[in-house]
């Protein structure tokens, strides 16, 4: 027997007296109220969407600043408390007004006119500090913007505030003594990936329409995949590292993290190119094109030829979750025309190894642009380490690189030689098979809970390299997170990377916004249901409230037509298939026939919950 009421089902007819509630469709009412005034939804809303919307007069600059920094209250100050924000930049309501007057006389400098931003926070801005998360540099006013940022500032961009990330970007769960943790939208227990975290954060909570990021060995592409966002390690040379505070000059790259392929492109339009401060850049001379929104075609994956590097998809239990997405991605672009070669086992991964130059380098490039910084409170890292102004998740990295005495050495010469030899292996197996790209996952496990370390990176391949590798949404692993695909192709071939990323997004869809993050315009309210079921005399009466923006449940679950002590436990189940299914959560024990609380829901569970994939059962000693 079936029965529902509002928008709960439950269930009778299994084995009794245990009583059986399904949870169905916890759904949210919707509020007519703007909250702060807002009027405009920002809310996943694209860079051509937004442009399209100001030229139109629908709003302004000045009040798309505004929305921002609404949802910035809302959910990085407040609900999640995702903790993405270090600076909000004091003059952004100023420069938007400036940029409306621009657009009403006329001139419009093109689509990221008036749109507001984000920049990691090792970034140069001459109007708010630059700290790369290190309270030693908490007052570090550098003398004028970096290179991209100036880039950004020049097409109309509107740089709202700078991001939390991985103290000094020595690592991937974006903690910092300045910011503290950043935490993942798409659920709060969770690390943002890092160090780019807090930009990742920011743009999928949708604080700003694109961000800024670093990637030395995945801070641009792990945030992006733990976030469901399009995130784009450069060929080395592409862009300007000028004026972002370094952890390796030979592997760092600046780039933007995006809701889209078409973001993604119009943002690298703005930012890359020659700059004669970074000799590097002089390498893409010839090699950009005009622009990168030519890329987009959805037609791409037809005749293309991808690999999927298999011994980069990992087979531990810890991985199976993302590899199952990852291959389910690489169907659909087979379905989508791709021709997908297998090319077996490389020796890449044995290549790799002992090829960084991470820690060889850090202290002599960071010394270096401390040096450029005359405001840095600090001269040296030997100093910020002798005044202990950092986080202590980054003392032994950083206690290691003060001990690298010289760069004229043979180990450094060797590593350096081993980044050659890899991308040559790189490049031979995708001109022997014909590739446009080898595939694969950008992080072989889904973000790891708050205060855990993140394993199962794949960064190295691109960053020894020095290769462009896009990751791009790939799905939701069996816990609700986001897995991303990464690319990799040859140099300078950005273009084709954004092509094959275009016509996969736009086949798949698999971008969805956080849950904890919802729109401001038409809130999501929280909702309760109330049920009744009675069965031989046995009643079960449940009242569940679901807040969707904090993923928690509160109930209130009473036993009827039991003495006491008959009751043993109350529990969450998931479904099988309609079927019985295990127990997710303990509601209450032996001798509790009503019991109330709040659940935290999973991320995966949460949407269970709204797919009615949840139910609630009562056991007793009859059963």
């Amino acid at each position: 027997m079936r029965m529902r009421t509002g928008s709960l089902h439950y269930l009778s007819g299994w084995l009794c007296p245990t009583i059986v509630m399904v949870i169905m469709g916890c759904g949210c009412a919707r509020s007519s109220v703007q909250p702060n005034r807002i009027r405009f939804d920002v809310m996943e809303r694209s860079i051509p969407q937004l442009a399209a919307s100001l030229d139109a007069g629908e709003v302004t600059s000045r009040e798309l600043v505004e929305a921002y920094l609404a949802r910035i209250k809302a959910y990085d100050q407040r609900g999640p408390a995702l903790n993405a924000m270090l600076f909000i930049n004091p003059n952004a309501a100023m420069t938007a007004a400036e940029l409306d007057a621009e657009r009403a006389a006329g001139q419009v400098r093109g689509l990221l006119h008036g749109i507001p931003v984000v920049v990691k926070d090792n970034y140069d801005t001459a109007d708010m500090p630059t700290s790369a998360g290190a309270i030693g540099l908490a007052t570090s006013m550098p003398p004028d913007d970096a290179f991209q940022v100036r880039r950004l500032r020049e097409a109309g961009a509107i740089i709202l505030g700078k991001t939390n990330m991985h103290e000094l970007a020595r690592g991937i769960t974006t903690v910092s003594s300045i910011g503290g943790q950043t935490r993942n939208p798409y659920d709060p227990t969770r690390n943002p990936g890092g160090s780019s975290g807090g930009t990742g954060a920011a743009v999928a909570a949708s604080f700003a329409a694109v961000g800024m990021g670093s990637d030395t060995c995945g801070s641009i592409r792990i945030p992006s995949a733990h976030h469901a966002l399009v995130g784009l390690r450069g060929t080395r040379g592409l862009a300007s590292g000028d004026g972002i505070i370094p952890l390796s000059t030979t592997q760092d790259i600046g780039g933007p993290l995006a809701r889209s392929v078409q973001d993604l492109a119009i943002t690298l339009d703005a930012t890359v190119g020659l700059d004669p401060a970074d000799e590097v850049t002089r390498r893409s001379e010839g090699r950009v094109p005009s622009t990168f929104t030519d890329a987009l075609d959805v037609g791409a994956l037809r005749g293309a030829r991808i690999s999927v590097l298999e011994e980069l998809l990992g087979d531990a239990a810890t991985e199976r979750p993302v590899r199952t997405v990852i291959e389910a991605a690489v169907e659909a672009m087979r379905d989508q025309g791709a021709e997908v070669v297998d090319i077996g086992e490389t020796d890449l991964t044995t290549l790799l190894q002992d090829a960084s130059v991470i820690g060889l380098e850090f202290m002599f490039d960071f010394d270096a642009y401390l040096a450029q910084t005359p405001a840095a409170p600090v001269r040296s890292l030997s100093e910020l380490i002798e005044l202990g102004l950092y986080h202590h998740l980054v003392d032994d990295g950083i206690r290691r690189s003060i001990q690298v005495e010289s760069l004229d050495t043979d180990e450094y010469r060797e590593r350096l030689a081993k980044r050659e030899v890899v991308q040559a292996a790189v490049e031979a197996l995708l001109d022997e098979h014909d590739l446009t790209a080898l595939v694969y996952p950008t992080i072989r496990q889904t973000a790891r809970p708050v205060g855990q370390p993140q394993a199962g990176s794949n960064c190295a391949l691109s960053a020894v390299s020095g290769l462009p590798a896009i990751t791009v949404p790939a799905g939701y692993a069996e816990d609700g997170l986001p897995v991303g695909l990464e690319m990799i192709g040859r140099e300078f071939a950005e273009f084709d990377l954004l092509r094959l990323a275009y016509a996969y997004e736009q086949a798949s869809h698999q971008r969805r916004s956080p849950h904890s993050t919802p729109s401001l315009v038409t809130r999501s309210l929280p909702v309760a249901v109330e049920v009744e079921q009675v069965f031989d005399g046995v009643g079960l009466r449940g009242r569940f409230t679901l807040d969707r923006s904090r993923r928690e449940l509160a109930y209130v679950v009473s036993v009827h037509g039991v003495l006491d002590h008959e009751v043993l436990f109350s529990h969450i189940h998931r479904t099988d298939s309609g079927a019985a299914g295990p127990v997710v959560y303990l509601l209450g024990g032996r001798g509790n026939p009503r019991v109330s609380g709040r659940l935290l829901l999973s991320a995966g569970d949460l949407i269970r919950l709204i797919a009615g994939e949840l139910y609630v059962d009562v056991h007793t000693t009859d059963n």
